[in-house]
Formats: structure tokens, sequence, C-alpha cells
């Protein structure tokens, strides 16, 4: 995704890309397409003059080790807490507060790009639905309460990121869940409820 291959519609393509690293022979490269000289879009923004930050969930952002240190890596400034983790029932609320202190710690002349990755639609999220039981495990159910506790606290975030200048935003996920569909549970399985994931960009008008 940070290469520029962000989730695209599922109708026949070529689907020009919003940003693209310097690629010969880009079929969806198109004029308005944003380039950059690096190989990935946090090192090209970097170079650019952009303040690059992350606020991680998941653990390839726990830089515990080798590969969760990759992806923090590319940031100027990362952050990771258990409190963000999968395991957190307030694993948002947590992130939305520190993505709130890296803006207001930003200086007000200096872009930034800010990535937040959200654990909470991600297993388990049993805990998000009250009454439910950790036997039980996810579900479909739990699953929409957990959207709809990030729903809830979401404006803050969008709140933040607008609150210094006009600001571009992309929501999107990497995967969907599958939860009995066709017989499969998980995402690590190549079904329609893995592949298509809802995606949306759009400005927030600054101050």
């Amino acid at each position: 995704m940070f290469a520029g291959f962000l989730p695209t519609p599922a109708a026949p393509g070529p689907h020009p890309r919003l940003f693209a690293a310097r690629f010969a022979g880009s079929e969806t490269t198109a004029n308005r397409t944003y380039v950059f000289d690096a190989p990935d879009l946090v090192s090209g923004l970097a170079a650019a003059g952009y303040h690059t930050a992350c606020v991680g969930g998941v653990g390839f952002f726990s830089k515990g080790g080798a590969l969760s240190s990759v992806l923090p890596g590319l940031f100027r400034e990362s952050h990771w807490e258990p409190e963000f983790s999968v395991a957190s029932p307030t694993s948002f609320e947590a992130q939305v507060a520190r993505a709130e202190q890296v803006v207001a710690g930003t200086p007000a002349g200096q872009p930034l790009f800010l990535f937040v990755n959200v654990s909470a639609l991600h297993q388990p999220n049993w805990f998000h639905l009250p009454g439910a039981k950790r036997k039980a495990g996810d579900s479909w159910e739990t699953h929409a309460a957990a959207l709809e506790y990030v729903d809830r606290h979401i404006g803050r975030l969008l709140a933040a990121a607008s609150s210094r200048r006009r600001c571009f935003a992309i929501i999107c996920s990497d995967h969907g869940t599958a939860y009995g569909d066709g017989g499969y549970t998980g995402h690590r399985l190549a079904h329609d409820v893995v592949w298509t994931v809802p995606y949306t960009h759009f400005f927030l008008e600054g101050p």
C-alpha cells in the first residue's frame, strides 16, 4: 500500500493510482498520480519535507523483532504500546489520544503524514459486544460491535487531522475477515470476503 497499491474497485480497470513509486512501465500511473523517487510513500513524503508519524496497532508495529520493526522504521516518529494492540478493549481511544499528541507536537508550518493502524476490528474483537464470552470467540456480531466502537471515536481523529490545515484522508482496510463464509474462518485465505474491503478518500477542510 505504501508503494501506491491501494484497494481498487472490482470493476475492470485500469484504475489510476493516487500515488506511486517511480517505476518504468507502470500502467496505472497517470498524469495526476503523485510520483515519488523513493521505495515507499513515507520516505517520498519525508524527502518532500513532511514529518512522518505512525500510531501502530497490530503486532507488525510492535518493534518486538526484526519483522515488527520494518513498518514503524519507515517513519521518523513511531508509536506502539500494548494499549494500542488487538488485545486492548480501548485500543482505538488510546491510539486517537496519541495521534492528537502527535498533531499537537508538529510545528504548524510543517506538513504532516500521519498513519494510524486501527487494531480494534482485528481478532479478537468479542469483548466489544456486551455480554459476549471469550469462549464463543469472534463473530459477525462482535465485528460489527467493534466497528461501532471505532465509529464512536473516529470523529476525534479526523478533527485532530484537520486542526492545522486542509487534510487529505484515506480510510481503508488491508483485508476482510471470514466468519464461516463458505466454511472458512479468519483472513489468511483467498475468499471474496477477505479480498473485498471498504475504501474511501476525501478532503477535510482546515480551520
